[in-house]
Order: C-alpha cells, then structure tokens, then sequence
C-alpha cells in the first residue's frame, strides 16, 4: 500500500512539472537590435513629368499666291537643302498677268516718248510767246502723268513678276519634310490665310521635349539641369539632356497649373523621332559624396519598454521650433541607445542627406527582432505525448 502510495506522488509530481513547462514556464527572450551605418554616395532630388519630342525648329513652307499644284518635287522624309525646288504651282494665269503689263508698259513708254517731244515744242513756243501759260502748263502737266505713268507700271511689273515667282515654291532651310499636305492637281486659295504646302524639321539631330512641369515642382527647375528621359519605343534606354528654357506663360487644364519646358535632347543617332512621349526626370540637386541614411531611420521609434531590461534609453530634450530639415535617429553604443538630433539636407524618398548629428562610424538603430534566449527552447514537449514521426526525444 505503501509502494503504491509513493508512486502516486511520483506520477502527481511528474505531471506537475509537464504542466508547468507546457503552460507556465515562460521562455527567455531577447531583444536583437537591427542597425546601419551611414554611408558615403550619391542622391538627388528631382522632378518627374511627361512631355513630347519635337524637332528644335520647324518651318511651314506655303504659298503666297493662289493656283493649281501643277508639280510637287519633295515627299515625306525627304531631305532637302536650301533654296531647292519643292513644287510649283501652274504659272499660266500669272504668266499672262505679266505679259499684259509689259504691254501696258510698252504703250506708255511709246506715250512719254511723245509727251516728252509735245512738251519740249511747247516750251519754245511759250518762251518766245507764240502761246499761253495756260498752253504751256498743260502740256508740262500732260509729260509729267506720261512719267508718272511708266512709274506705276513698272511697279506693277514688279509686283506681277514676284507673283510669277512664287508659283514655285522653295525650301527656306536645310532640313527633313515631316509633312505634305497637297498633291498635284489640288487647288490652293491664298486669298485669306497662306496655305501650308510642306512641314520641313531644321534639324533631327538636335530634338527637345516640351514637358509640363507642375507649379508645386517648377520653383526648383532652373536651366542647365541635368535631365534623363525614356521612351515607349526604346523603353530599356536611358537618353540625356539639359533644361533649356522654363517658359512663363502658363497652361491650366483641369484646375491644375503647368510651366512648359523645353530640354535640349541630342539625337545624333536619329532614334527618337518627332511626337514621341518622353518620361522625364529632372535633378533639381544632387550631391555624388553625400553622407546619406536610410529613411526608414529617421521614421523609426523602438519599443522603449521592451528595451529598457537590455539597454539603457537615452532621450534627447525636442523643441517645438525644429526646422523642416531637423530630424531624429537613435545611436547604439554598447548597450546604450541615445535619441540624437540631426540635420538633413537632400532627401530622395528613399535615403537622406546627413549634413550634422552623426557620424560615417555610428551605428543607427532601424529595427529589432525578439529572439530566444540561448539554452531555452521556443517549443515546450510533452514527455507523456507521442513523439510526432521522424522526431526524436
């Protein structure tokens, strides 16, 4: 009875020590502390937009004078030079125009030639007194309108030449037609607006992008930035250029105001083509050997209670008055963290400029992860419970 007695106790005392390592033991843990080092690189800030590819400089090629396209010489895409012929217009009604004046000013030269004789007779009659002044001043007034004649038709040959001339159109620069807009047998009427024959491109080595940078954004944008863009068409590419203008005059679409700018973007392999949606980034400031942290650092505040047991707090006294470029990172020292005051300077999202506060060689906490204690297990077993297959008690 005696026997039975003690190994009823036994057995009492074995399931209690199950039960206090299965539901009472708490297991031993330790914080782990996650840190980063300053380090020294590059960052920028900078402002994304969208624009579009245009040639530097483009001319519409039209017409002065009304008329059929008799002859057009130049089509898309092609390369023309300067002073070369691109189309004519039929000359016929403008041909006739000119020679009809010639003849008007035939006819009013064979006139002055013989004013000119009336008068010169005229005049020696009246000085002698064989005629009136009144003689005399007519036939003056007769050879001057004779001249005066001669002067206006003239100037209407002139004009009917120069019309002549120009139904043949030329290029005014060197340059690729981008567009035609007229084909032979088509009637042009210049009597309103000047028709636009042709749409030549100065030059598609040197192209640029027109984008639209909001107002928010456009106060840091200043000419001679450095400037990246992609292209749908070329979309693993990287293409450089520099800001070239900030226009003034704004566009509003939407409630949202917008600045155009223009970036210079070189083209020397005539890859990027006119219309083309340029992606752009703009680096408004940059620093190549900038001391930079993590951003995550400075959003970072720890558990100060459940750290307390391991490490010693120490804050720093903050003020109300702290500028925007004032932040806040914690510095592990053995087993002190200290609060510390910083200041920042560029900050691209993802990592900030230290500018004062820290040091390449601190060590700034941005996390903790809890761990088990060494000689503890995570896991309590049951040494009444069967062993799971495969695993050993």
């Amino acid at each position: 009875m005696k026997k039975k007695y003690i190994i009823g106790i036994l057995i009492v005392l074995v399931l209690g020590v199950a039960a206090y390592f299965l539901f009472f033991k708490k297991e031993e843990k330790q914080v782990s502390l996650i840190t980063e080092n300053p380090t020294q690189g590059y960052i920028a800030e900078s402002v994304s937009s969208t624009g579009t590819l245009e040639p530097v400089d483009t001319v519409a090629v039209g017409t002065q004078v009304s008329g059929t396209i008799s002859k057009i010489y130049a089509d898309y895409n092609s390369t023309v030079k300067q002073g070369q012929l691109l189309a004519e217009l039929d000359p016929t009604l403008m041909q006739a125009n000119v020679d009809q004046i010639k003849g008007s000013l035939a006819q009013a030269q064979s006139t002055l030639v013989y004013q000119a004789g009336n008068f010169d007779r005229q005049k020696q009659l009246y000085e002698v007194g064989a005629i009136s002044k009144a003689a005399y001043d007519n036939a003056l007034s007769t050879y001057q309108a004779a001249k005066a004649s001669i002067a206006s038709i003239n100037a209407q040959l002139v004009s009917a030449n120069k019309n002549l001339y120009y139904t043949k159109v030329y290029s005014p620069i060197d340059g690729v037609v981008l567009s035609r807009s007229v084909s032979v047998g088509q009637t042009v009427a210049a009597s309103f607006s000047t028709p636009t024959l042709f749409t030549i491109a100065k030059d598609l080595k040197d192209m640029q992008v027109q984008a639209k940078i909001d107002e928010a954004d456009i106060g840091n944008v200043k000419k001679g930035e450095k400037v990246t863009f992609t292209v749908d068409a070329y979309i693993n590419d990287i293409f450089n250029g520099t800001v070239n203008e900030v226009r003034l005059e704004p566009t509003t679409s939407s409630n949202v105001v917008t600045y155009t700018t223009i970036i210079n973007a070189p083209n020397e392999d005539s890859r990027l083509k006119p219309g083309m949606t340029a992606t752009v980034t703009i680096y408004t400031n940059e620093d190549s050997s900038a001391l930079i942290l993590p951003v995550k650092a400075l959003k970072y505040t720890p558990d100060t209670a459940a750290l307390k047991k391991q490490y010693q707090i120490v804050h720093v006294k903050k003020s109300q008055n702290d500028l925007p470029n004032v932040g806040y990172v914690w510095i592990v020292k053995g087993n002190v963290i200290t609060e510390t005051k910083i200041k920042t300077g560029l900050n691209d999202n993802t990592h900030v400029q230290i500018l004062e506060g820290i040091t390449i060689s601190d060590k700034i906490l941005t996390g903790t992860s809890t761990v088990v204690a060494s000689g503890s297990s995570s896991e309590a077993s049951n040494p009444f419970m069967p062993t799971p297959p495969g695993k050993k008690k």
